[in-house]
């Protein structure tokens, strides 16, 4: 241990000195760190969404352990900006928390106030009250160019969808979005007959963003039914080669029909599975 670094190895006490203590550590790997010493916003930028997805996934496993330290890496994603920040004497640590509070007041009226709202949809309703004041002067492109690229593409076509609809750019229902989906899939077809990559990378965008369009109106997020159709994907697959290999077969041996007959096997059994434990 370098002594003059030993009182950055006692553990805080409260969460003032805790977090002190980790922006002090920050300030000597940004001082030391050959590979801290060069990092800018824009390199840290992958590893702040990294850090975030590893975070939400400790969320859906349960893992509680995991969430902690998860946590404590995106904290330090937010604290480096913050010197970052400081260092060009752009911003700071303490304007960044004290922006955040000052919005978390001025969103919560009714919390803050002596406004008096019991219900959460009122709570709802405040917040999105306070946030259209915010931008009642920004032209809606403006507010639409504002939801981020870095976002997860369902979720922000997601979110770009629901932003038009507030001024009524939408279907009526949601028969409107399934004819949107049929016509969009035609269109699709034609690409792919037609031999045309650039016809059919547009047509295919046109046809997902359609299926998101959809799913507002059945009210499920698209990018949680999509993972969760992925991991079902995962399981089936999964299953499938291990019966392969009970019988002594290997996959990269078999033809699509022999893999076929295995796969409704595993579609069976997970039915199966779910009827028993209902």
């Amino acid at each position: 241990m370098d002594e003059k670094y030993s009182h950055l190895y006692d553990e805080g006490k409260t969460v003032e000195e805790s977090l002190d203590r980790l922006i002090k550590i920050l300030d000597v790997l940004r001082k030391e760190c050959p590979w801290d010493r060069e990092q800018t916003h824009k390199s840290l930028r992958i590893c702040m969404l990294e850090e975030a997805y590893e975070a939400c996934e400790a969320i859906d496993n349960g893992n509680m352990d995991n969430l902690e330290e998860e946590l404590g890496d995106v904290l330090l994603q937010v604290l480096f900006h913050g010197a970052l920040g400081e260092e060009c004497s752009n911003f700071n640590i303490f304007s960044i928390i004290n922006r955040s509070c000052e919005k978390m007041i001025r969103r919560h009226p009714h919390v803050f106030s002596k406004e008096n709202v019991k219900s959460v949809d009122k709570a709802i309703e405040k917040w999105e009250n306070v946030k259209w004041k915010e931008q009642e002067d920004v032209p809606y492109g403006k507010r639409l160019q504002a939801i981020p690229m870095a976002l997860p593409a369902l979720i922000r076509s997601y979110k770009l969808q629901k932003k038009a609809a507030e001024v009524g750019f939408d279907w009526d229902d949601a028969s409107g979005a399934f004819q949107k989906i049929e016509e969009e899939f035609e269109e699709l077809k034609g690409a792919y007959e037609s031999g045309d990559p650039e016809m059919a990378f547009e047509e295919l965008g046109d046809l997902l963003f359609s299926v998101v369009n959809l799913s507002r109106f059945l009210n499920v997020n698209p990018e949680q039914a999509l993972n969760a159709t992925s991991e079902k994907f995962i399981k089936r697959f999964s299953h499938m080669e291990r019966e392969a290999l009970a019988c002594g077969y290997d996959l990269e041996n078999m033809t699509l029909q022999e893999m076929d007959v295995l796969w409704d096997k595993a579609k069976k059994t997970e039915k199966q599975k779910m009827q028993d434990n209902l």
